[in-house]
């Protein structure tokens, strides 16, 4: 009995935090102090400089040995690609309406761990978990980037050619990755950050999860849709449980534990990414899908997670 109540104890602790604050988004949108305007410079506040921010400060104070092994990076990968290839195979049976497939195909994969995932990992392991879990986020975030492309050109832009050279760009240029690679020379030398700019680091970081959370909350919204909505049920069982519960069984299989499969359940059980509205939007899609489907899996994000939390660490998994 006492196991059960760690158990769900433990997830709470997890996305509690993350559920009031995403609640409190929905409700500051409501009442206005919220507006598009306040979201949308925020958003880029929170992308360009203090997501950054709290990768180089958590990397930089962490032994490099702390870091997620190469090993849980190259299986993370690896599995990707593989529920990468499934899905493309999946949604030719699921629907018959080609420009959709691809939408469908990145709102499956691509997890949001920029935000939601380093939160669900800093509220179980603090901002040493985060530390842990950067180098897999800047892995990760290279390779959905490059899928989501892929898919997109292929059911969006059918003839055209793949603008390798544009997401090169977006990826050398990517804030996120920039923050990590720079704190890299940090932790593997033991070097020491000037005490007044880490101050200031430490700050910006402070704010990151907390104003990214309500501006997830501020921006979420069902739109009414057309009968691919119907594919929606399927996108979120395929986000929140099946690749989750495929990717944590698999590394428990090859040989991960404690902190490592902790990080990569919570990462890979996080809701499906903005960023894939943003790229759909640019190309021409569905956007109210897309949309949809960012909608849906976040909210659902909240009790799939606890609940696999629970589980696992019910089953002594971590």
């Amino acid at each position: 009995m006492n196991q059960l109540i760690d158990s769900i104890l433990f997830s709470i602790s997890i996305t509690g935090p993350i559920c009031l604050l995403l609640l409190l988004g929905i409700g500051l949108r409501r009442s206005q102090m919220m507006n598009e305007g306040f979201i949308d410079g925020a958003s880029k506040l929170i992308f360009n400089i203090a997501l950054p921010m709290l990768l180089f400060t958590s990397i930089a104070q962490t032994d490099f040995n702390q870091m997620a092994s190469p090993s849980l990076i190259l299986y993370g990968i690896a599995a990707t690609l593989l529920a990468f290839v499934l899905l493309e195979w999946l949604t030719i049976r699921m629907t018959a309406d080609k420009p959709v497939r691809g939408i469908l195909v990145q709102g499956a994969f691509r997890a949001n761990m920029g935000i939601i995932g380093l939160a669900y990992v800093n509220n179980a392991y603090g901002s040493q978990g985060v530390a842990a879990a950067a180098m897999y986020v800047a892995c990760l975030t290279i390779l959905f980037n490059i899928l989501a492309v892929i898919t997109l050109n292929r059911s969006l832009n059918q003839g055209e050619s793949l603008p390798v050279g544009k997401v090169l760009r977006g990826i050398v240029k990517n804030p996120l990755i920039i923050g990590i690679v720079a704190a890299l020379p940090f932790a593997a030398n033991d070097w020491t950050v000037p005490e007044t700019l880490m101050k200031t680091g430490q700050y910006l970081a402070q704010m990151t999860l907390p104003l990214a959370l309500l501006c997830t909350g501020a921006s979420l919204s069902l739109k009414s849709g057309k009968e691919e909505n119907g594919l929606l049920p399927t996108v979120a069982l395929l986000r929140l449980l099946a690749i989750p519960a495929c990717l944590t069984l698999g590394g428990y299989l090859v040989g991960f534990r404690d902190v490592e499969l902790a990080i990569l359940f919570l990462l890979n059980a996080s809701p499906t990414a903005a960023a894939s509205y943003v790229m759909v939007r640019a190309m021409g899609g569905n956007a109210v899908l897309a949309a949809n489907i960012i909608a849906v899996t976040t909210l659902g994000s909240l009790l799939s997670t606890s609940l696999g939390a629970a589980l696992l660490k019910g089953l002594g998994w971590f």
